[in-house]
């Protein structure tokens, strides 16, 4: 095992496993039905560490409120909110998915020599436990200092250390758990590295309903390092199973160049992007500990809610990018370009109706989910004022988690030694441009948040949110035609301010439908129904194709179930000349 300087790869030099577990075809990718499987086991499992999130998120404000207590835990969860995007979800993923892949390769081209994939542990395990001790005890030690750059105004500074001293255990489990998933996820095995964040929220809900009255705050924290042990332990078992069964399987490969070079500072441009993505944090709780107790604590029960409409258009992604990836991978631009105008349609339709149904609803949506014990009123008030500012920016964050995969899927990490090494060019700047774009969007973030602040308080925080995500989504949209994959602009501008003018209108609509009545649970569903309708309704008379194809299918559907031959036949020539649409 070697390690040399990060190349910039048009293209990821990185072939496909040859032979894959049980449920794949010979070449090593798994047949549609395993991956169908594997995706819907995915997607159930993370809507369940979702929910089990919320209802972490519920108890929190029911037995804390939102207070300078909760503002101190909220802080010292700035560390886990930081190492679980670097080393679980990005960076790391990035990094050791395609060198275990690789790994896999020559494992199978040269069955009787020393294991690749066992090589490849031994080279990077050790020095990767090393390093996550270090930044764990670092963090750990250096919590004062941590807790003061953060929130320097902070009513209760010696509560945030304490709870920092101890969430920073959790550097070591998250780095370890997002090692062990890129290994299971190179093995084709979805399963476990999908609940993890099942386990890491049945942690911190343990402690908090068993301890609450004990620790008080302090044990949302201690919940925190407990769920993180949780992630890892759940991963060890299948990785050691996977370890020692793949050293069993035989498959028949060209011979090749045996030596698989690892070159991890690949890392860095991914790295970079995360940690000024996560910067919007930093700010948001340094101005906000300068307001009054409970801001922080109402940004961030705003912004966990404002994320959902979000994940649901992400998990879109999740089960594409594999064929996003696999065609940049064969070189077919053309492909890949198709599938990302259509991820970028179909995720704007999914996010910007749950934002249509935030900015109707997010005072029922409130009071139905935290006013109770210690979250009164006055903090549902404030919560929902701040969804409905932060729900402006919500698109943009799922736009740029659809467009950042195929971006940094292009960068290479691993290699074969042996391999030529291309000419870089201008491709190595372009690595970095995710981070230049996300440096400029927090540009943008701090001027708004500074000049509004003052005057809105956590609205201008909320405001400065959204417009720096917007503006960073507008480079990164720009950035991918520059990166090589020819999207067509025009088409995609043009479907996203269709999609944009329905979504306006159904939450204009949404708004006077949801307050008819004071019931928070009546309120929610009326508002949340006429949402649905008049996005429906408007996005298929504009001819949004991701609204358009929906629709027909269910009144087809509705008709169908009214009485048989009431159905119409779907014209041939219907679409003809129309692009294509859907997965």
């Amino acid at each position: 095992m070697t390690t040399e300087q990060p190349t910039a790869l048009d293209t990821p030099a990185l072939p496909a496993p040859r032979r894959a577990p049980s449920g794949s075809s010979p070449s090593g990718v798994p047949r549609r039905g395993f991956l169908a499987k594997a995706f819907g086991v995915t997607a159930v499992l993370s809507a369940a560490g979702s929910a089990l999130g919320l209802l972490r998120d519920l108890l929190l404000a029911r037995y804390f409120g939102a207070n300078q207590g909760t503002d101190a835990f909220l802080v010292a969860w700035t560390v886990p909110e930081t190492a679980a995007p670097l080393l679980i979800e990005d960076a790391m993923s990035f990094l050791m998915v395609p060198a275990f892949a690789l790994a896999l390769v020559l494992r199978e081209e040269r069955p009787d020599g020393p294991d690749p994939v066992r090589q490849l542990v031994r080279a990077t395990l050790p020095w990767l436990l090393l390093a996550l001790s270090t930044l764990s005890l670092g963090a750990a030690l250096g919590a004062p200092q941590l807790v003061e750059l953060l929130a320097p105004g902070l009513a209760n500074p010696g509560l945030a250390v304490t709870c920092t001293r101890i969430t920073a255990i959790t550097v070591l489990p998250f780095g370890v758990a997002g090692y062990l998933a890129a290994a299971l996820r190179a093995h084709h095995r979805f399963t476990a590295p999908a609940g993890i964040y099942v386990a890491y929220n049945l942690g911190i809900l343990g402690v908090l309903l068993t301890c609450h009255g004990i620790w008080g705050v302090r044990s949302a924290a201690i919940g925190v390092a407990l769920g993180s042990l949780l992630m890892a332990g759940l991963l060890v078992g299948p990785f050691l199973r996977g370890l020692r069964a793949g050293t069993a399987r035989r498959g028949r490969g060209r011979r090749s160049r045996n030596t698989l070079v690892l070159i991890p500072l690949a890392l860095l441009p991914v790295g970079a992007f995360t940690l000024t993505r996560q910067a919007q944090v930093f700010i948001e709780r340094y101005l906000g500990s300068g307001l009054p107790p409970g801001t922080i604590s109402h940004l961030n029960y705003a912004a966990k809610v404002s994320q959902l409409a979000m994940t649901a258009g992400i998990l879109i992604v999740t089960v594409t990018f594999p064929l996003v990836a696999r065609a940049l991978a064969a070189g077919d631009l053309t492909a890949a370009r198709d599938r990302v105008e259509k991820d970028l349609g179909q995720a704007a339709a999914v996010v910007l109706l749950g934002t249509a149904f935030l900015m109707a609803c997010a005072p029922s949506m409130v009071a139905l989910l935290f006013e109770r014990g210690a979250f009164g009123p006055r903090d549902t008030a404030a919560t929902a004022a701040v969804i409905r500012v932060y729900s402006f920016g919500v698109p943009a964050q799922a736009l740029i988690g659809v467009m950042i995969r195929p971006y940094f899927s292009l960068r290479p990490v691993v290699r074969r030694a042996g391999d030529p090494r291309p000419e870089d060019g201008g491709r190595r700047l372009l690595d970095w441009y995710p981070a230049g774009a996300m440096a400029f969007g927090l540009v943008v973030t701090v001027t708004v948040g500074l000049l509004a602040t003052p005057r809105f308080g956590a609205l201008g925080l909320a405001a400065g949110n959204a417009a720096g995500i917007t503006t960073t989504a507008a480079l990164l949209l720009h950035g991918l035609v520059l990166r090589g994959i020819p999207l067509r602009l025009p088409r995609i501008l043009g479907g996203q301010a269709r999609l944009l003018v329905a979504a306006a209108a159904a939450a204009a609509l949404g708004a006077p439908a949801a307050g008819l009545t004071s019931d928070p649970l009546l309120s929610t569903a009326l508002g949340g129904l006429t949402v649905l309708l008049v996005f429906a309704a408007a996005g298929a008379g504009l001819d949004a194709r991701e609204v358009r194809g929906p629709v027909r299918t269910a009144v087809r559907a509705a008709l169908r179930a009214a009485g048989p031959g009431r159905a119409p036949n779907p014209s041939p020539v219907a679409d003809e000349g129309k692009p294509p649409h859907g997965c």
